[in-house]
């Protein structure tokens, strides 16, 4: 199921899941996992991606920390090829093999190395239909997913459909500086709950506007299982200091 860079690895967590050698999903202790999403980031596009890539791998492993990383479409395979660590899409589209130009498919997606993608970010909306039709495609082609939610309401109708992981993401906080974990922590804590109500074991990470070590603390102490992180990352001006401050801030909450 899992490509030759996870078998490099005795275990890859997300969240609660951890995912043996041999691709079996089993419960595991709470393990937080930041995921860095590099949209179409100038400062992360080609060989850029690569390098951030690496730098993030690093880090990670330097602090014991679960990390992993969305490039573009484009970069998915030069990263993937790269590292270690977990690589996600951006996007897939709910459509099978065949006359869709322009969408992304889920099996060219798997074929250039992603080990899972997002779904349902704000940027690239989908109705909840083709959310459920797209979580599906992902388990059918051995691909992790993230789906994106802007309320708490939503995030219990898209755990509905068992995705790997659900992130909560206000949009009018996304790549704003002001975290979601400090602004708005009433929709995190709710998020949390409703999920719980429909599906006890999804991963459930915390995203829009985390942008230091404090934010990252703030989202794991509300109950979430990790960050979703953006421009807080990409567009500093030292990713890796900052990125060393979001793993010191897991070993404080844990």
């Amino acid at each position: 199921m899992y490509n030759r860079r996870i078998r490099n690895h005795p275990k890859v967590s997300y969240g609660h899941w951890a995912v043996n050698w041999t691709g079996v999903l089993t419960m595991e202790r709470y393990e937080p996992f930041l995921l860095i999403n590099f949209k179409t980031y100038l400062e992360a596009t080609g060989k850029r991606a690569v390098e951030l890539s690496k730098q993030i791998e690093k880090v990670g492993e330097n602090a014991g920390v679960k990390v992993g990383v969305a490039p573009q479409f484009c970069d998915l395979e030069k990263v993937a090829a790269s590292v270690g660590i977990p690589v996600f899409a951006q996007h897939i589209d709910s459509v099978t093999p065949g006359a869709s130009t322009g969408h992304v498919l889920a099996e060219s997606v798997k074929a250039a190395g992603a080990d899972g993608t997002l779904i349902n970010h704000s940027e690239k909306a989908l109705l909840l239909i083709d959310i459920d039709r797209a979580v599906q495609l992902a388990k059918q082609t051995g691909l992790r997913s993230v789906v994106c939610a802007g309320t708490a309401r939503m995030a219990a109708a898209v755990a509905l459909s068992e995705p790997d992981m659900v992130a909560i993401e206000p949009p009018e906080l996304i790549g704003s500086g002001r975290a979601v974990s400090k602004e708005n922590p009433e929709i995190v804590t709710e998020s949390v709950k409703r999920v719980r109500r429909v599906n006890r074991t999804v991963a459930i990470l915390c995203g829009a506007g985390i942008s230091n070590g404090d934010d990252v603390y703030a989202a794991l102490k509300l109950g979430t299982d990790g960050v979703l992180v953006a421009s807080g990352i990409v567009k500093a001006t030292n990713p890796k200091e900052v990125l060393a401050s979001f793993c010191e801030a897991v070993l404080r909450a844990a």
